[in-house]
């Protein structure tokens, strides 16, 4: 409860209103009577963040963060942790996703649920980094990214401007357009391998069965006899 009132947004507009009533005070623009106003300053800063950017809550939050470790059989943790982001993101606590976003972090679950099956069944493999990136995404990229994102008050999710130049919730869906573009790499790379075995066996067939054509070298045979007179 306290880590989430010292932490909350309200508190550190407050904290900021204060402050500059002690600066205005250091800089002797105001009077001795200007450290009643410090108090005055915060608690007038913690209403305007609070109605601006909501109240800590009393209650603890009702999501416990997703954390999965990368150890044993990768497909196994990788199904484990997309299990966890698609309870999680079905939960949606307080609300926090919205649907637009619940609806594309559930297809991304999707998305490399299919992969890990065309992985198994595919006779291509992926490259070493490939492979890193595939695990990764679902085991701690996209789970930290959830984490993360649920972990900023509402308020400040959807209103405040990042350094980036984008509220939370428009990096978070830029975070989400990035994973889902690598799956899709990820998925056509194994594709395009499979496709070009199947080429290849293919033409195989081709060769050992198939009709020859007119590149077949030409077979010597005598020349047929003239036709007999009536």
């Amino acid at each position: 409860m306290l880590m989430r009132f010292l932490t909350s947004s309200a508190n550190w507009c407050g904290l900021g209103l204060a402050g500059v009533m002690l600066l205005l005070k250091a800089l002797g623009l105001l009077g001795g009577w200007a450290l009643w106003l410090a108090p005055l300053g915060w608690l007038a800063g913690f209403v305007v963040g609070g109605l601006w950017l909501g109240f800590p809550s009393a209650k603890a939050p009702a999501w416990e963060p997703l954390v999965f470790s990368d150890e044993g059989d990768a497909r196994q943790a990788m199904s484990r942790a997309l299990d966890g982001v698609r309870r999680l993101t079905e939960h949606n606590p307080e609300n926090r996703i919205p649907a637009s976003l619940q609806a594309r972090v559930l297809a991304l679950c999707e998305a490399l649920e299919e992969l890990l099956h065309q992985w198994e069944r595919s006779k291509g493999q992926l490259s070493l980094q490939d492979s890193f990136h595939a695990r990764h995404i679902a085991i701690s990229y996209l789970p930290e990214a959830l984490n993360t994102y649920l972990s900023i008050p509402a308020g400040f999710a959807t209103q405040r401007v990042l350094e980036n130049g984008k509220t939370a919730q428009d990096t978070f869906k830029d975070t989400l357009h990035e994973l889902e573009a690598k799956v899709r790499e990820l998925g056509d790379d194994l594709a395009a391998q499979d496709a070009h075995a199947f080429l290849v066996h293919s033409k195989f067939l081709n060769q050992k069965f198939g009709p020859q054509g007119l590149d077949a070298p030409a077979l010597n045979l005598p020349p047929s006899p003239p036709p007999s007179a009536p």
